[in-house]
């Protein structure tokens, strides 16, 4: 039986759970048909593995998504950097992201990029422990060090950063006029344009930026000026956001939880802990869409072209078939898999450069403040939850 609902889950339980709604579309229907958010019906999958094999059946496709989950939009409204390889499927999106996979891989990050992390991260703890004993964690670490890590990696001048910085939390904030969202996106394609013209004019070497106008060069296939600005925007957007989101979440968690506190407070290997925290908190809140490419049918549910899927990455990594107690945060959970970072050829590009920032942000502020405490009590923690992304907006903490 096919359950419809007259809108997406958004209503959580509490701060670090999603809303208890999923677990009964989960069990009811694995094709649950749904109102989103700007009017359109469509389909809502949520057991894990049924999205595992939505990400890897061809038949649906990211080009021409719409954008879904803001109310505001109409159906014709396309997702942020709709041009980009992120919206493009099979040769097309291959042949542009492996412009960049270097870049993002675990052995380029270990050798070119964990040091200016670290560093990046102790001089933050360095200023907050000279300031007062009460900071916004947020403001102060986690939308910080992201966006400092981004724009070292595409060579962003320091003059700039503050500027991007306002400019693309704006655009994802679901509360802001579409129109404005549009306006923060073109100020980005903008900058990314002008920079790409300095870089060069200059003959820059440093930076992807400047790897990449050599590839233009050099590619066996045409790179355009634009797909070099929507690349850069989409990076410079899409590498902070996301991550500070998890670092503002995942540091509420540890406070509220001290058992999993201590586990970054000790000075041991994390990395099994910070799976268990992409998976249980899973900061893609509203899911991943794609389109129907053509006529076919999926879990037994016949669709037609253009029918839009969105597949939940938070009701996925909360399936009781995949994940004994769910609900719980094991940081004991054996060879855990999970879809935090989405599954298949769109797979994060840069959840390798997200999981050394987050690894260093929660074991280095943890280590440098041991008495670190909410200042507020947690139902006066403000959410992040009006965006693409679920996170913290404001963590006001103490360190004594």
């Amino acid at each position: 039986m096919t359950t419809t609902w007259d809108r997406m889950p958004t209503e959580r339980p509490s701060k670090l759970d999603p809303p208890e709604i999923y677990a009964e579309i989960r069990e009811s229907d694995p094709m649950a048909r749904v109102r989103f958010p700007n009017g359109m019906e469509g389909y809502l999958v949520t057991r894990f593995d049924d999205v595992v094999a939505g990400f890897g059946n061809p038949n649906f496709v990211a080009q021409g998504r719409p954008r879904y989950e803001v109310a505001d939009a109409n159906p014709d409204t396309k997702t942020p950097f709709a041009g980009t390889f992120v919206n493009m499927d099979g040769e097309e999106h291959h042949k542009y992201r492996r412009l960049l996979t270097a870049r993002f891989s675990v052995r380029y990050i270990r050798q070119n990029l964990q040091e200016f992390i670290d560093r990046t991260v102790d001089e933050h703890l360095d200023r907050i422990a000279a300031g007062p004993d009460e900071f916004d964690f947020v403001a102060d670490m986690a939308l910080s060090v992201p966006s400092l890590v981004i724009c070292e990696i595409l060579d962003v001048p320091v003059e700039d950063r503050a500027a991007f910085n306002t400019v693309s939390a704006n655009m994802m904030d679901m509360d802001r006029a579409q129109a404005l969202r549009e306006q923060d996106q073109k100020w980005i394609f903008d900058y990314i344009r002008t920079l790409l013209e300095r870089k060069r004019s200059e003959g820059a070497t440093k930076g992807l930026l400047a790897e990449l106008l050599q590839q233009q060069k050099e590619a066996d296939f045409e790179i355009t000026d634009e797909d070099l600005v929507r690349i850069g925007g989409l990076l410079l957007v899409a590498g902070h956001d996301t991550t500070t989101m998890m670092i503002s979440l995942s540091m509420l968690t540890l406070l509220t939880m001290p058992e999993a506190r201590a586990a970054f407070a000790s000075g041991e290997p994390v990395g099994t802990a910070v799976e268990e925290l992409l998976r249980f908190l899973t900061i893609v809140h509203f899911g991943l869409a794609r389109r129907a490419a053509t006529d076919f049918e999926f879990l037994g549910t016949p669709l037609e072209k253009d029918d839009l899927v969105v597949f939940s990455l938070v009701g996925a990594n909360r399936d009781p078939r995949m994940y004994e107690n769910p609900d719980a945060l094991d940081f004991d959970r054996q060879a855990l898999r999970h879809v935090a970072f989405g599954f298949g050829v769109h797979q994060c590009l840069g959840q390798n450069v997200a999981r050394a920032e987050i690894t260093s942000v929660l074991t280095k502020t943890l280590q440098r403040f041991p008495d670190l405490r909410l200042a507020v009590p947690v139902d006066e923690v403000p959410m992040h939850d009006r965006s693409t992304n679920y996170g913290v907006e404001k963590l006001w903490v103490a360190k004594s």
